[in-house]
């Protein structure tokens, strides 16, 4: 006889429904035949071989030990000299630098050292699925800000001050945006620093792991870049996305000593340190990979283009997105819900995208596509998806 739980499960645990992303994906890989995944965002490029070459060199040279707990000195002063180029800001790297295991564990991180039960943290939504969670693992309120394509989906001053209260701890915004593609001009976040300055107690936590994939200009714009914000924001960032680093698991923190120490403290006791190896590839990634940072920004920004010829041939209305790897078309005119756009999309034409609720309720009558895939997937996929409309408007 089986142990009965019911009863025993954490309350928060059991409120988060599983990520709709890894649905789709497995529901995919589940799937007999050749099948199309434009549902994770994941590069399909590999990792360029110099970054590998340096984590491979790690390990003949012996280093497979525990790092100290915020990481090997030399890749905290890497990434230190990256912002300071990239960004144009200045990060100590004792102290203000914490390297993660990914930048999931940042989220992770801010959350627990922030958040007191009851508190309030708003979400601008659409966003990546572990916004939210991660905020109610933490006993948080998630408070809910939605962005429109009118407005880019950007964050509008009006909209963030209106959901200010005593309450709120702290704010987050990821730009460019995972779902939607939009991004945040320097010019657009200074209306945002006007807000911030009007409410001195609220923090706030940016998420930047796109930063590096914006075919606007091709620079990274931060609320870090404003002095008088220093001590509350958060950057939470890596190299997952824009050097196709996901498998070495290795993203960080930047921000005030004060708050680095406490998320420290928590990582100590959870993750130790991230993988010794990683820390030498980003060392090699953050000092010398800006050239294959192009080189993949303008392979994207290519596929990008196609993604959205294809999308206006199917007669599907589209955000022009400009920044991550990611289209959020509106797909309301099929009569579908996201869900049953997406399940059917995959059993017909074997394509696999991700329903746009799954980024949050105003998510509800899009789906995101990842364009992270070979540009032949991308051309079959969209000309698929031009039949599956079809094909629905035919009844």
């Amino acid at each position: 006889m089986s142990f009965d739980y019911n009863g025993k499960m954490s309350d928060a645990v059991q409120q988060v429904p599983p990520s709709a992303i890894r649905k789709f994906f497995d529901l995919a890989n589940e799937m007999q035949g050749h099948v199309i995944s434009l549902s994770i965002g994941e590069p399909d490029f590999v990792t360029p071989w110099p970054i590998r070459e340096a984590g491979i060199n790690s390990l003949v040279e012996g280093y497979t030990h525990y790092s100290p707990n915020s990481g090997y000195l030399n890749a905290r002063k890497a990434i230190s000299d990256y912002l300071k180029r990239r960004y144009g800001v200045s990060y100590s790297p004792d102290g203000e630098l914490l390297i993660t295991v990914g930048g999931s564990e940042g989220l992770d991180l801010v959350a627990r050292a922030l958040i007191n039960p009851g508190d309030e943290v708003i979400v601008v939504e659409p966003c990546f699925v572990a916004y939210n969670a991660t905020v109610k693992f933490a006993h948080g309120v998630p408070v809910t800000v939605e962005t429109k394509p009118e407005n880019g989906y950007k964050l509008m001053p009006e909209e963030l001050e209106a959901a200010i209260t005593e309450k709120t701890k702290y704010i987050i915004v990821g730009y460019p945006n995972n779902p939607t593609g939009a991004v945040m001009t320097l010019e657009d976040w200074a209306g945002i620093r006007d807000v911030l300055l009007r409410h001195p107690g609220v923090i706030v936590l940016s998420d930047e792991l796109y930063c590096e994939l914006n075919y606007l200009d091709g620079k990274p714009a931060s609320l870090t870049q404003f002095s008088e914000l220093r001590e509350r924001v958060i950057m939470v960032n890596g190299f997952s996305k824009s050097y196709a680093m996901t498998g070495f698991r290795v993203g960080y923190i930047a921000g005030p000593h004060e708050l680095v120490s406490q998320m420290t403290k928590i990582h100590q006791y959870c993750i130790m340190s991230a993988p010794s190896l990683s820390q030498f590839a980003v060392i090699e990634a953050a000092m010398n990979a800006d050239g294959e940072i192009i080189k993949m920004r303008d392979e994207y920004n290519h596929r990008r283009r196609v993604i959205i010829q294809g999308l206006s041939d199917a007669g599907l209305d589209c955000f022009t997105p400009y920044g991550a790897f990611y289209a959020f078309p509106s797909i309301k005119c099929t009569g579908l819900s996201s869900e049953e756009f997406c399940e059917r999309f995959l059993i017909e034409k074997h394509v696999a995208i991700v329903p746009g609720n799954a980024f949050g309720a105003c998510g509800e009558g899009f789906v995101r596509i990842s364009y992270a895939a070979s540009l032949d997937d991308i051309k079959e996929a969209m000309v698929l998806l031009k039949e599956f409309v079809e094909d629905l408007r035919k009844g």
